[in-house]
């Protein structure tokens, strides 16, 4: 058959049922065959390639499959970028397929040709170009095993349009095996036995949970750990949600827009017990100044996270999934009730100081956290909570809540604006059955807002809730504090968004005064149809606690007054 139907069929054996993309000269063969399996393909158009790899980043969070995408070469090509990038560094899971001129056009500087391989190898796991028909079932079961093994992350294949029309006998082996690739080594015992022990022996043992977790589907396991033990846990960006917001052991969110308790704490802990994270600048602050007097204890998948920002003293390689149970059964039943207790001066602090203020406004004036928190009370906090980058990001999931993993869907590591909305509707396509909803600035929405036509075309039931301060509000509060209130190009001049949502067929509500974000809010959640709420919030609202970047972590600010 041609390679293009080959290709189809390998996603078919591959267990594909979900696709995202936007059609291009270079890739139309591919396209001419799917309209063959329009009917065992939910395919998706998006309306831009940048929102066709977020949107498959968001269905790949949500469900845990692969995000699989599908552009044409050049523009096309080089707009999914940005998402290849985003992904592997969050870990996401893709399968990227980027048209490709033929082989004998390769070289000459051909219409719309790009050096797809050599743009994508330093941001993916594997970047390699089809060059023949016969190589396509072959790359695409590499593609998928290196994409959703080991540390997941985002595979790229150029598919050449010789490859597409030349014909080939067809066969699909699953793939189990690639040289020189390892994706999770074997449990070491004494590594266990060490960590167990310097565990054992805590006195204030604090642990912090990243999306290794997650990814591993170990959350199971994870509580039944720290419960064990009785050892308090914080969470990373993209590690909430791996614990339910209301479990006794969980402090909240570490880092510089994170809580203060668990912040205070790292540099008190005796123990600092990593699991599944990978120390970023953003959680540490200043590396010199980070948990100095604790021994380290990290999990991880990936050696090259391990020693790499901050040195352990005990290191366990491997999936979450068989180390967390592993560490547990060598961990001795524990009470650190002072110490847990402890926390609690510093919450207290923290919920006078800026979280009742946050949720209960004052001068008329609606703060973001206060929508936010009324949203996922309105959900009974079972919602998806996906989010664009900014102030509406750190409020989003400062005051969501969550009883389901898998329920935060952020731009973590490489923090992209325009992320928001398109990964809202792969996640909503990917998990159906619940209610998925969107926070956004104004600018970050205006990034990616041609995938609005994406949801009236589709009707893909997404709530896109836009808190709108007529700012670029996350640059305009590090020019307040730091740059003297010089708001040098932040300021920005909206357009009715209310109106754009009618275009495009949206049911949609604009809120100014508190008394209407109940009613609208109920609105919005009446059905499972598409709805934009836009809010419009405090203009100079400011998130804390903050610690300045680069600065110890436990120099946290907070508000005057």
């Amino acid at each position: 058959m041609k390679g293009s139907y080959i290709l189809m069929e390998s996603l078919r054996a591959e267990g594909v049922d979900t696709i995202f993309g936007y059609p291009g000269g270079t890739i139309i063969p591919v396209f001419d065959a799917l309209y063959d399996y329009l009917d065992k393909f939910n395919y998706t158009l998006m309306r831009h390639e940048q929102g066709v790899v977020h949107a498959a980043q968001g269905y790949a969070r949500a469900s845990g499959k692969p995000g699989v995408c599908i552009v044409t070469s050049g523009p096309g090509a080089t707009n999914v970028i940005t998402g290849i990038g985003d992904a592997m560094i969050d870990s996401t899971p893709l399968i990227v397929i980027t048209g490709q001129v033929g082989t004998s056009a390769l070289g000459t500087d051909a219409f719309q040709e790009i050096d797809m391989v050599g743009i994508t190898q330093p941001i993916s796991k594997w970047a390699y170009q089809i060059r023949s028909a016969n190589e396509i079932s072959i790359a695409l079961a590499r593609a998928f095993y290196i994409a959703t093994t080991g540390r997941p992350g985002p595979v790229v294949l150029d598919f050449t349009k010789n490859a597409q029309v030349e014909n080939a006998e067809f066969f699909h082996k699953k793939c189990t095996y690639y040289r020189g690739y390892i994706p999770s080594p074997d449990i070491n015992q004494r590594q266990i036995e060490t960590a167990a022990e310097i565990i054992n022996n805590a006195k204030k043992p604090l642990a912090i949970v990243g999306q290794g977790v997650v990814l591993g589907h170990a959350e199971d396991e994870l509580l039944k750990f720290l419960t064990k033990a009785d050892i308090p846990a914080a969470s990373t960006l993209l590690g909430l949600s791996a614990m339910p917001s209301d479990f006794r052991l969980n402090k909240g969110f570490v880092g510089m827009y994170g809580n203060m308790a668990p912040n205070i704490k790292t540099n008190e802990c005796d123990v600092l017990i990593a699991i599944g994270m990978r120390f970023d600048d953003r959680v540490t602050g200043n590396v010199n100044t980070y948990a100095k007097q604790a021994k380290i204890v990290h999990l991880d998948i990936d050696i090259s996270e391990i020693d790499k920002n901050i040195k352990s003293t005990a290191k366990i390689l491997g999936n979450a999934k068989e180390t967390i149970p592993a560490l547990t059964e060598k961990i001795n039943s524990a009470q650190h009730k002072e110490w847990v207790d402890s926390f609690s001066v510093y919450e207290d602090t923290e919920y006078k100081k800026v979280i009742q203020r946050e949720l209960n406004s004052q001068d008329g004036k609606i703060n973001m956290g206060e929508v936010v928190r009324k949203v996922s009370d309105a959900t009974n906090h079972n919602a998806i909570l996906v989010t664009d980058v900014g102030q509406n990001q750190m409020a989003a999931v400062r005051y969501f809540q969550y009883k389901q993993t898998r329920s935060v869907i952020t731009s973590g590591g490489l923090g992209t604006m325009g992320f928001g909305l398109p990964a809202a509707i792969g996640a909503k396509i990917g998990m159906p059955n619940r209610t998925v909803c969107m926070f956004a600035g104004d600018g970050g929405f205006q990034m990616t807002i041609q995938e609005l036509g994406t949801i009236l075309q589709s009707q893909i039931g997404v709530k896109m809730i836009l808190l709108n301060n007529n700012y670029l509000g996350m640059v305009r509060q590090l020019q307040e504090l730091f740059y003297n209130e010089r708001y040098s190009s932040t300021l920005m001049v909206n357009p009715n968004f209310n109106q754009i949502a009618d275009a495009y067929q949206i049911r949609n509500r604009h809120v100014t005064h508190h008394e209407e974000l109940d009613e609208a809010i109920q609105d919005m959640l009446s059905d499972d149809k598409p709805y934009l709420l836009v809010v419009d919030v405090e203009e100079y609202g400011l998130i804390y606690p903050m610690t300045p970047a680069g600065e110890t972590i436990t120099n946290i600010l907070m508000p005057k007054g």
